[in-house]
Parts: structure tokens; sequence; C-alpha cells
């Protein structure tokens, strides 16, 4: 057995148990390492009602929050690259009508850097879908409403306006836009993992963007991306050899103790586990997925799991279990 799969083998048995457990419906564990050496292994359901489907390698998952760090922070990160935009330049160069009828706001204040690192006064998250359904309107609101400013957090907004940037520059809704090879913005629903059963939606989903917000938004920086193991492993390989992205530099750039941009790094009580080397970087998406690149140990892993199917409400253990995976793969002290 190679050393590759000895690891895989060991950091499956948490993912095993958690379904033996009825913790989470299924998921689907891949490791591949810079050479592009690769394993993948799913167990479980990938819907359990109203009918069961088995779990496959080849399942589609709603990637959630994996949309900031796969398809949102590359293109900015390529934009300020090539020069079409500063990334200490207010959101304001782009979107000049933020905050339009208040000049002294502190909104028209927040750069393209802040936002990739968390380091705004937005609030973490706000149901924005409860305010309509026109996406248009909603874009609106989202521009010219007065957040009430606060400590710095983890907040969709930011990803949200810096996808608002994106639709500015290129002329395109976000799901008019190339989602990057092995991805999609939806999925045929029998190849998809399902999440939930939505109660303002009334039906159980799967293949359809699970994010609130997004699904609103009709398309939304922060979430909708749709991916398989396969191709969320293809990324992180692209990242490990630096061919797939020529803004890699800024992803492994440290903007606070828990951030680069984008992404986040290794600190206490983080989703990798507590093994992982200082060169490492990171992201969850609510529905329970996960990816981890260690550049340094010359390897990434994703995590994919359902485990809010059929409800977010359920403490399906997902934060150990992603740290457990994270410690098994890089070797237990």
């Amino acid at each position: 057995m190679s050393p590759l799969a000895q690891i895989f083998d060991r950091a499956f048995q948490p993912l095993a148990a958690a379904v033996a457990a009825e913790r989470i419906p299924g998921g689907v564990l891949g490791i591949v390492d810079r050479n592009g050496d690769r394993i993948t292994r799913a167990i479980g359901s990938a819907q359990l009602v109203p009918k069961q489907r088995p779990m496959r390698e080849e399942t589609w998952f709603d990637l959630a929050s994996l949309t900031k760090v796969i398809f949102t922070t590359p293109r900015i990160l390529a934009l300020a690259q090539d020069g079409a935009i500063d990334l200490d330049a207010p959101l304001v160069s782009v979107l000049p009508d933020l905050r339009q009828y208040d000049a002294s706001a502190w909104e028209r204040k927040v750069t393209f850097r802040q936002c990739l690192g968390h380091q705004t006064p937005f609030p973490a998250v706000e149901p924005i879908y409860t305010y309509g359904r026109d996406p248009d309107l909603l874009r609106a609101f989202i521009l010219q409403r007065e957040w009430r400013a606060r400590d710095p957090v983890y907040s969709d907004i930011n990803f949200i306006l810096l996808g608002f940037a994106l639709e500015r520059l290129s002329g395109k809704t976000i799901r008019d836009m190339e989602p990057g090879p092995g991805f999609a913005w939806s999925a045929e629903p029998d190849l998809a993992a399902a999440t939930e059963d939505c109660t303002w939606r009334h039906r159980v989903l799967s293949g359809e963007v699970h994010d609130d917000n997004c699904a609103a938004l009709q398309g939304a920086g922060h979430a909708g991306l749709f991916g398989t193991a396969a191709s969320v492993l293809d990324f992180a390989q692209g990242l490990l050899t630096g061919a797939s992205e020529r803004s890699i530099a800024p992803m492994r750039t440290p903007l606070s103790a828990t951030r680069t941009h984008g992404w986040e790094r290794p600190y206490d009580g983080w989703s990798g586990g507590a093994l992982c080397s200082p060169q490492t970087i990171g992201h969850t998406g609510f529905t329970g997925t996960g990816l981890w690149i260690d550049f340094d140990k010359g390897k990434a892993w994703t995590l994919l799991t359902n485990r809010i199917h059929p409800t977010r409400h359920f403490d399906s253990g997902i934060v150990a279990l992603r740290q457990a995976v994270g410690d098994l793969i890089n070797g237990v002290r």
C-alpha cells in the first residue's frame, strides 16, 4: 500500500464513523498531491428524503462558501494583477453607486483587500432574501442600505459586493460567467447531493443553490458554485503546481492572524486541524464542504458532505469531523 493510500485509509475513518452514527447522510473524501497522485472515496447517501440515493465519487455538491475561494477570489486577484483594479482602492472605484447618497458613508471607504480579508464592519450575514425576490431590486438594496458598523467578522456581504464588482467590470451576471473547468452554477438533481428541505422554497433542494441570499440574487460572489470532488481536487492541484492561477501568492499572504486574501490560515481551533504546516490555506462551506491546501507538504484534501440534509437544525459534528480528518491526514501526534 502506498503512503498516500495509508494516509487516506486512516483519514476516511472519521467520515465513515459519522455516517454510521447518522450524524451526516454521506460524503466524499479526496486527497491529491503535487505530483497528481490522488484518491477519492464516497460513503453513505446523497439523499434521504423524499427518496434515497447513494453517494458516489462523481456526486455534485453545492460548494457554498468554497465559491469565495474557487471562483471569486482568483478572479479579483487576477484583475488586480492585470491592473484593472487596485486592491487598496475603495469599492466605489468600480461601484460608484455604493451608498451614493452619503459621500461620507463608511461603506464608501471599504477596499477590495479589506473585503477579501473580512476586515470590514459589515455583519456576518443578513437575510437579504426576506426583502424580496427581484434580483435587481435586491442589488440596489444592498448597495444603498445604511449598514450598521460593527467589529470586523467573517461576512458574506464582503463577497457579495466583490461579486457585484465582477459583474460591473464584465457586464455579465455571475451566472452568465464561466464558472471554471469542472464547475457549474447548478447540477442535475439526481446527480447532486441534496441539501435542505427549504422552508421558503417548500421543497428539498438538490442541484439548485441552497444559500438563500444567493438564490434570491440569482447568483452572487459568496456562494452558488457546484462541483465534484474531482473538480475541487483539480483546482487544488493547479494551485499546488502553480499552473492554474497567476495570483497564488496573495492567497498565501497573511492579512490577519486567521486570514489571507480570501482564505483562512492555520490558527488554534481552525477547520484543518492542529497538524497542518503554517503554509496551509483552507476554507469551508455551510452545506458541509471544505478544501485545504498545504503548500509545504505538497498535498491538498477536500471533504464534501451533505451535513444539512434534510435540515440544518441538527448537530452534525462537522467541526470536529473536519479537524479529525485533517489531523489524520497530517499525522496524529
